[in-house]
């Protein structure tokens, strides 16, 4: 065999193959995509915890209780969905169904979710949240899952995809920061805090569904322009089961970094962000507003960092830039226990230099998948995305889970008293060390991770040059059906 001309034969059809660069139109429709999920979400993660003890009236227990329990469903629907949408035949493609069905039950749920129930007793309460959990994490999952995996397969290039993950963290962040001011434009509402939570889940909901919409129809010429591109997939027969599917792709070790990396950081940022209302409550003894006010701080700082910090990823790679930002992040956790009740501005200042580390959080690790996605299917010769996104989407749900869940379980043996003007010191304590030292003692596991990631640009670019050869010799052998007839 010609070994030149083989390559040299790659090299053209690549050329003649070779997509427009993926245009900011496109990016921006995938990014709003995020909203549909972001401001309901960071509402649970900032508020929801707070709302069932201080609200709903549930013990601490119970209400941590409730949040995990929907995560563990998650511990399902996670990867059954992701298995499914990977399987999926349909004229619109694997991913766009599963979003627009599962939007509209969606935006219901989360509007019943901040809902108090006619029920006077624990168990009462508790069966009905836990019972809408269920649906809510079915439906989150169903939407959230295929967007995300759908950023893989609108590019092939390695910055182009950082710049779509970085425009799906700026939509997060932003819905983020969306969801707070509409917080705080609510809770100066004076209605009472059941109709404030009500009204903010309203709020929070009904959007969804023009966001997927636009998503949808901004993105849907790209996504077949990218599938024309690609050799046909194999079809996907190597198990008909979905846990031998699970184990293989556990053992690409270079998603197991991205899982660790991820599981460390975001239940370090989701232990802060839960703990946040108790801390400025509690321990700053500040107005209800400053809920609001601290969060918007270290999500504003975090949507401008992501601007820079895919600048700076472009000059270096996505390790890079993680390692750079996320001791921000840690250096500032570990001062947060040391603010005092006086120390106000000090207080936002910390949450500045958390955003800048937070962002980082945000756009590496869902812009690191669509890399260890390339190198399966090199592997494999399967393109199993939603399989993958849906291990750290899963995480994404379970450390929010896991934070409130361990949240609710420490205040309560550490004697906190719902509704109480004061708290005892060992609830100060136990809402300090929960703010602060451990999620940044979290955060430096992550970082251990992101420095044994192995994919770089230049280790992509091979990869791609594997993968675009491995595609060639596939259409050479299996011609597309037109190719077949003519000849």
């Amino acid at each position: 065999m010609d070994v030149g001309a083989l390559v040299s034969g790659i090299r053209e059809h690549t050329i003649l193959r070779k997509l427009p660069s993926l245009p900011f139109l496109v990016k921006f429709a995938y990014g709003t995509g995020e909203l549909a999920a972001a401001v309901p979400s960071s509402l649970s993660a900032f508020f929801l915890l707070y709302f069932f003890t201080e609200v709903a009236d549930l013990t601490p227990v119970l209400a941590g209780t409730v949040l995990m329990f929907g995560r563990l469903w998650d511990a399902i629907n996670d990867p059954l969905v992701g298995w499914l949408s990977d399987r999926t035949q349909s004229p619109l493609g694997r991913r766009y169904p599963w979003m627009l069905i599962g939007v509209v039950p969606l935006s219901i749920c989360f509007v019943l979710l901040w809902t108090v129930p006619p029920l006077e007793t624990q168990w009462g309460l508790f069966i009905y949240y836990a019972t809408l959990s269920l649906v809510a994490f079915a439906c989150l999952t169903a939407v959230q899952l295929p967007y995300t995996a759908l950023a893989a397969e609108l590019s092939d290039n390695y910055d182009e995809r950082t710049a779509l993950i970085s425009m799906k963290s700026a939509f997060s962040i932003g819905g983020s920061i969306l969801g707070l001011a509409m917080a705080q434009m609510v809770f100066d509402q004076d209605i009472g805090p059941e109709a404030q939570f009500s009204l903010l889940g309203k709020l929070s909901a009904v959007p969804a569904v023009l966001m997927i919409g636009v998503c949808v129809i901004g993105t849907y010429r790209r996504y077949w322009q990218v599938q024309a591109h690609r050799a046909r997939p194999a079809p996907n027969t190597s198990s008909q089961f979905l846990l031998p599917e699970i184990r293989s792709v556990f053992r690409n070790a270079a998603f197991r970094k991205i899982l660790g990396l991820y599981l460390c950081g975001w239940v370090g940022i989701q232990l802060t962000a839960v703990m946040l209302p108790y801390f400025v409550d509690a321990w700053m003894e500040l107005p209800e507003s400053h809920f609001a006010r601290m969060a918007l701080t270290v999500q504003g700082t975090a949507i401008a960092m992501v601007i820079i910090w895919e600048r700076v990823a472009k000059l270096s790679d996505k390790r890079t830039v993680f390692l750079m930002g996320a001791p921000l992040a840690v250096l500032a956790l570990f001062a947060l226990m040391t603010v005092q009740s006086e120390n106000v501005f000090i207080m936002y200042l910390l949450g500045v230099f958390a955003g800048m580390g937070v962002a980082t959080m945000y756009m590496v690790p869902f812009s690191m998948l669509p890399d260890v996605v390339d190198l399966d299917e090199l592997q494999t010769g399967l393109r199993r995305e939603g399989l993958y996104f849906s291990a750290v989407v899963f995480l994404q749900k379970f450390g929010v889970a896991i934070a409130l869940f361990a949240s609710g379980v420490f205040l309560d043996l550490a004697g906190f008293i719902a509704g109480a003007e004061a708290q005892p010191p060992a609830a100060l304590w136990t809402i300090r060390l929960l703010i602060g030292p451990l999620p940044a003692i979290l955060l430096l596991g992550s970082l251990w991770f992101a420095y044994r990631y192995p994919i770089n640009r230049d280790r992509h670019q091979q990869i791609l040059l594997a993968l675009e050869e491995q595609r060639h010799q596939k259409r050479v052998v299996d011609p597309p059906p037109s190719l077949q007839q003519s000849g």
